[in-house]
């Protein structure tokens, strides 16, 4: 059967302690997009697409490097071939436009949001959504207002109360490492670097692990 086959190649915050940088590679019908990412994080192989969430992000000229050995430009834009779309939606995070991809394939909605201060309205009903785990119990917020991280423990009951079926969390900062540690954080799902999400036409997610332990 055909699946839309979803990969974390990294689950951290950009300066994270312990994990690489936050991306996603989409896969379906013999097309592969890569979503944002970075050093120790990038994919193999052929790419059709290199999204990102943010422009003017401090790691874009990275991504402009580990693209460009693709012969691809990393950029927000939209990507469209066969029944895979993948649609830039925007998100509240900070003072310049930043955003999130809602996937959708054969009926199946995922949604990539790494970064944002307020649950993005649009991702509401996804079958499985990446949410965005720099902070914990508190928002972090940046200085002068201009945005922030929302916090897990909000936003993990926000993605309830949007029928969400099934929330993971990427982005990981220093804050939600410290609540991982504590054990503060075990009835919490949280990706893994190379982990394997699979969506197919049933609309029953499955997951399949890259790596033990």
């Amino acid at each position: 059967m055909s699946l839309l086959r979803l990969t974390t190649l990294g689950i951290g915050a950009m300066a994270s302690p312990r994990f690489a940088p936050a991306g996603l590679l989409v896969e379906a019908e013999g097309k592969r997009v890569m979503i944002d990412g970075g050093r120790g994080s990038e994919p193999s192989g052929r790419l059709d697409a290199w999204l990102v969430t943010d422009a003017q992000s401090e790691l874009i000229a990275e991504l402009r490097r580990l693209a460009a050995k693709h012969g691809l430009r990393p950029a927000v834009e939209s990507f469209a071939s066969g029944g895979l779309r993948i649609e830039p939606h925007p998100v509240v995070h900070t003072n310049h436009p930043t955003f999130g991809y809602l996937i959708t394939w054969r009926g199946q909605r995922a949604v990539w949001a790494p970064e944002f201060l307020i649950f993005p309205a649009w991702a509401a009903g996804a079958d499985i959504a990446f949410l965005e785990a720099a902070a914990w119990a508190r928002p972090i917020m940046f200085r002068g207002g201009v945005g922030g991280h929302a916090p897990v423990q909000r936003t993990r009951l926000e993605a309830a109360e949007a029928d969400v079926r099934r929330a993971v969390f990427v982005h990981i900062g220093r804050p939600t490492i410290r609540a991982m540690d504590a054990g503060e954080a075990d009835d919490v799902e949280f990706a893994r670097d190379g982990q394997v999400f699979e969506l197919g036409c049933a609309r029953m997610p499955s997951r399949i692990d890259t790596r033990s332990g």
